[in-house]
């Protein structure tokens, strides 16, 4: 029996919404297990901070039933979990900020043995749909002032 096609997938989940469900439903379909990495506020450079905290955001993604098991980040060093979960494939959001050709090339140099995909977008379902934790942030803020 050979062993399962693990895949990861990675991101900050800040305030849930479909758009992840979609793409963690997505990132299901590359593999048999699927393990997800949520983001260290600290480790978060390249928009705001996340709105809750790193515990709360990996109770929320590991309560999920596509998610077989989700992981927090480490501080230091990104791909450490990847070291340690062994994935056959990592599949990247549609929208993240991550450079997948360099990604490959670091999971190379490390002798990581795996493939980057990239997730589908999710097509709005209705008319006034988020997905955009910043999106949802800011109908709250215009709703609440």
């Amino acid at each position: 029996m050979s062993a399962p096609t693990r895949v990861v997938a990675q991101g900050t989940f800040d305030i849930l919404h479909p758009g992840h469900v979609h793409y963690l439903q997505d990132a299901a379909t590359y593999g048999d297990e699927l393990h997800v990495i949520v983001a260290r506020s600290e480790n978060v450079t390249h928009k705001a901070k996340p709105i809750l905290s790193d515990r709360q955001r990996l109770e929320m993604v590991d309560a999920l039933d596509v998610v077989d098991e989700a992981h927090l980040g480490h501080l230091d060093d990104i791909f450490v979990p990847i070291e340690q979960l062994e994935p056959t494939v990592i599949v990247l959001g549609h929208d993240q900020h991550h450079d997948a050709t360099a990604i490959s090339r670091a999971l190379e140099a490390r002798g990581i043995d795996c493939r980057v995909e990239r997730a589908t977008p999710r097509a709005s379902q209705y008319e006034d749909e988020l997905l955009s934790t910043g999106s949802i942030i800011d109908r709250i803020c215009a709703r609440r002032t």
